[in-house]
């Protein structure tokens, strides 16, 4: 069958052997987790959603592409390597379409969804990390709104394609970080983001 989805512990393993960077290698657990809270709300397929997710930056540390070149580099020679194992087109499309400078159209719920919560991912793991508890589990939605306004924390971050990834998947800013932080808190020991004490109630989120 050709459309049949590798087996999410290969992918893993695949991920983990291209990715020495355990920041890098969060970054992707915690997108895959909402990618599947994502398809889960929206009625969609879950594994297929969460791998989308899962391998997204796979192969940004052997490929940086630092020139932004459409078609070589990260996610594009990923996305080549991929493909030759037998991913699905519509999980490659999206991993494409998650980098604007590949000029590929975001044209499925699940390539918009992949780049709404990318960066946010990234932000709200920093915003986790500064806490006292460096936790998720206590992370509240008002603080990441206050963060995103500090355009001196956590740099890397565009806001620009937070604010225009919610747009493009038509959901309010709020519910939509509000949905990722609890995706990352039913992960968040993988993730590294449950701090010292115990993860307590997880709350509104």
């Amino acid at each position: 069958m050709p459309d049949a989805l590798p087996s999410r512990a290969d992918a893993l393993a695949l991920m983990m052997e291209w990715t020495p960077s355990e920041s890098l290698r969060g970054h992707m657990l915690a997108v895959e987790g909402a990618m599947r809270a994502y398809a889960a709300k929206f009625g969609e397929d879950v594994e297929r959603w969460g791998l989308a997710g899962l391998m997204h930056d796979f192969d940004y540390e052997r490929f940086p592409n630092n020139a932004h070149a459409p078609d070589a580099e990260h996610p594009s020679e990923g996305v080549r390597h991929l493909r030759a194992l037998g991913y699905p087109e519509d999980v490659l499309e999206a991993i494409l379409g998650h980098a604007d400078y590949t000029g590929v159209d975001r044209a499925t719920s699940m390539a918009r969804t992949l780049f709404a919560v990318d960066e946010l991912c990234g932000l709200v793991t920093a915003c986790a990390l500064v806490r006292p508890s460096r936790s998720v589990n206590d992370l509240e939605v008002a603080s990441v709104r206050k963060k995103m306004k500090d355009k001196a924390f956590a740099r890397g971050v565009s806001r620009e394609d937070v604010v225009r990834g919610a747009a493009e998947l038509g959901v309010e800013m709020d519910a939509h970080i509000a949905l990722v932080i609890g995706a990352m808190r039913e992960r968040a020991a993988l993730l590294g983001l449950a701090g010292s004490g115990p993860a307590g109630d997880p709350g509104v989120g």
